[in-house]
């Protein structure tokens, strides 16, 4: 398959493209710049991997949740190029996908995914390794504030690791978390792409004007943006 992935929920801009048995992909740290280098980014990636628009079987994007700005632009970005190029598109909750994507990096029986929210908050989602199609089994999602997680988590018994960007600042919140928590600078793009290959496969495809990103909060006027 021929597939564009875009994931820019948090820190960094990342576009993939799968074209058969090679993946091309290409990252910008840039973050408060993704409005500004997306398109860029997704035509450089597209021209690496040799594959045109109308070539494309579909297109993946993570859907959250994640940073309010920059996750409308990569969804936005997303729509645009499947309604031009007339492709499906796949949505990939981000959640489980950083899940998915930590699997074969721990033995841990349960993985606990964690998103920077407000100031202070994140969000978070336990999931069982075992689960189906390649994803994990949820067992909660909810908002904290960093400093509240552990108590959140004492549940597992310890059976368990903390996955997600920035956990340098989780830590700072709760140092009794910094055993168990790993950076997840592996989850980029290119792991949205086996998701979306199964979906494709199965003929599933998000309708277009349907998809929206998942923010988990209201925007609050006034307040720092994300």
């Amino acid at each position: 398959m021929k597939i564009l992935a875009i994931e820019c929920t948090h820190q960094v801009a990342c576009v993939a493209v799968k074209n058969g048995s090679e993946v091309v992909e290409r990252i910008s740290t840039e973050w408060q710049k993704t409005a500004e280098t997306i398109v860029p980014l997704v035509i450089e990636t597209m021209t690496a991997a040799g594959v045109g628009a109308s070539e494309l079987d579909g297109v993946a994007v993570s859907s959250g949740p994640g940073s309010f700005t920059a996750l409308r632009i990569g969804m936005s970005a997303a729509k645009g190029i499947a309604f031009g190029a007339g492709r499906p598109l796949v949505t990939v909750p981000t959640m489980p996908a950083i899940a998915a994507s930590a699997l074969a990096r721990t033995g841990s029986p349960h993985i606990v995914t964690v998103i920077p929210s407000r100031p202070g908050e994140y969000f978070y989602s336990i999931y069982r390794r075992e689960g189906g199609d390649g994803m994990p089994t949820e067992l909660e999602s909810a908002r904290c504030q960093g400093s509240e997680l552990a108590g959140h988590l004492e549940k597992l018994a310890g059976n368990f690791i903390v996955v997600g960007r920035s956990v340098a600042d989780l830590i700072a919140q709760d140092s009794a978390l910094a055993s168990c928590c790993v950076e997840a600078s592996f989850f980029t793009a290119s792991s949205l792409l086996d998701y979306a290959e199964k979906a494709l496969s199965k003929g599933v495809g998000a309708v277009l004007a349907d998809v929206g990103p998942d923010y988990r909060q209201q925007f609050v006027s006034g307040q720092q943006k994300q």
